[in-house]
């Protein structure tokens, strides 16, 4: 059947997805609108495509955004997450169905008897991380207790990481996604299970509390927990397990200067700085550092603890916090001042390639012994327009859109990807476009 595709949205994650759904358009007589509050980007991302069509959308406006949901059968939606919403009800009032990347909120899935009674699907988490993330635990969790293993611990860790022929910065980080969630990521509290014991990290400890895992071929990543492990302990089927955790990766030492940025109140969105327009990187850090004789970089690195030519300062100092430069931000927080730095620090040039690693480890008991269940996932990207992180977070969501068009999607109501009507065609489909899994067992 012919399908009319609403994309909102032509931001960093959208190249990927407007490309696989313009290449199958033809196939499956699709037209695609993309909708940007920057029509040009839009018109970019489409570059001519004869079924393709870019227009202008400012979210905020009901009417307009009505009136292009109004003209389409399935909605993508690629706007940041707290703007889901308002969308999802305009999809429930126009009846058409919605696939998001974002984390699926109380407030979404209190949609979804609506949703039902509507015979509509609503599809969230259907990106990389949420989203690859659940597919392919559920794939190996399901296949261990096929074989009648008891599942005891299940840790989950992703990263969204630059490559190493691309690792030219102290950080070993660039943006390859919301540059605001990577400044704000861990505020408020983790929580995780361990051997039957639930366990907090308050966000002043989160980028202290490390664990340390090996990936073959790319050596060794440090790890930091996301906020809540345990949401997903129904819905992976793993009610009774005593251990679960889910965490974030990135290059060693970048957790520990994290953690000094924390520290000095750099990631602090709580209050506007007066004047900061006025004021320079210097001069802010000095506001922020215990009064004393020597230097503000001395102050800092004493308020810290640190040593001050040690490895945590030569990243801040590269940052460029204690150069005499003016901010130029008018009444910024500390956290949209720090962005806004390392929006110009930690971009993607034209050439590099970013590195998605993946590594999930499931603990079972079989026949009297107990056995680790090792999976790898790396995709590495083209250059800063074709990203892993473009294709692992859009390419699921445009092969969900094509199982919804073929009629091949029964579920109803909102979901995630934990169902095998979902995830078993999509992997299949992902591995054409790079995308493999590898895993072994050990016995522990």
């Amino acid at each position: 059947m012919s399908s009319r595709i609403l994309i909102i949205g032509a931001g960093r994650s959208s190249s990927a997805l407007i490309k696989y759904t313009l290449d199958k358009s033809e196939e499956f007589g699709w037209s695609i609108t993309v909708a940007d509050a920057n029509p040009a980007a839009a018109a970019a991302r489409i570059g001519g495509h004869p079924r393709g069509n870019a227009a202008w959308l400012d979210v905020t406006k009901t009417n307009d955004r009505r009136d292009l949901i109004g003209r389409a059968d399935i909605v993508i939606s690629l706007l940041p997450a707290h703007l889901h919403i308002e969308v999802a009800q305009d999809c429930i009032r126009l009846k058409k169905h919605l696939v998001t990347a974002s984390y699926v909120s109380q407030e979404l899935f209190r949609l979804g008897d609506e949703a039902r009674d509507r015979e509509l699907i609503f599809m969230g988490e259907m990106g990389l991380d949420p989203g690859i993330d659940h597919m392919t635990a559920m794939q190996r969790l399901n296949l261990i207790r096929k074989k009648g293993g008891k599942i005891i611990a299940f840790r989950s860790f992703t990263g969204g990481l630059i490559a190493p022929e691309s690792n030219d910065n102290p950080w070993g980080y660039k943006f390859t996604w919301n540059p605001r969630n990577v400044v704000l990521a861990g505020q408020g509290t983790a929580q995780y299970l361990e051997n039957e014991k639930l366990k907090f990290i308050p966000y002043q400890r989160l980028f202290k509390t490390l664990w340390h895992i090996e990936v073959p071929g790319y050596g060794k990543f440090e790890a930091y927990a996301n906020r809540d492990s345990l949401l997903y302990r129904k819905q992976y089927g793993l009610d009774d397990i005593p251990t679960i955790l889910r965490g974030t990766l990135r290059y060693p030492g970048f957790a520990a200067a994290w953690h000094a940025l924390i520290r000095i109140g750099l990631t602090n969105a709580d209050f506007p700085i007066l004047d900061s327009a006025k004021i320079t990187y210097h001069e802010l850090m000095e506001a922020l550092a215990p009064s004393g004789p020597g230097s503000v970089k001395d102050r800092i690195a004493q308020l810290l603890q640190i040593d001050p030519a040690g490895d945590v300062m030569n990243r801040l100092t590269w940052l460029g916090l204690f150069r005499k430069k003016k901010i130029k931000l008018r009444d910024a927080t500390p956290a949209l001042i720090l962005e806004n730095l390392l929006l110009d620090k930690w971009k993607l040039s034209p050439s590099d390639k970013d590195l998605i690693v993946m590594q999930h480890q499931i603990d079972y008991e079989l026949d009297g012994k107990t056995y680790r269940d090792i999976s790898n996932l790396t995709m590495k990207g083209e250059d800063a327009t074709d990203t892993a992180m473009a294709r692992l977070v859009g390419l699921p969501m445009g092969i969900f859109v094509r199982l919804i068009s073929q009629g091949q999607i029964k579920a109803t109501g909102v979901h995630i990807p934990t169902m095998k009507e979902v995830y078993e065609p999509v992997l299949e489909e992902m591995k054409s476009f790079g995308m493999e899994l590898t895993h072994h067992t050990e016995e522990i």
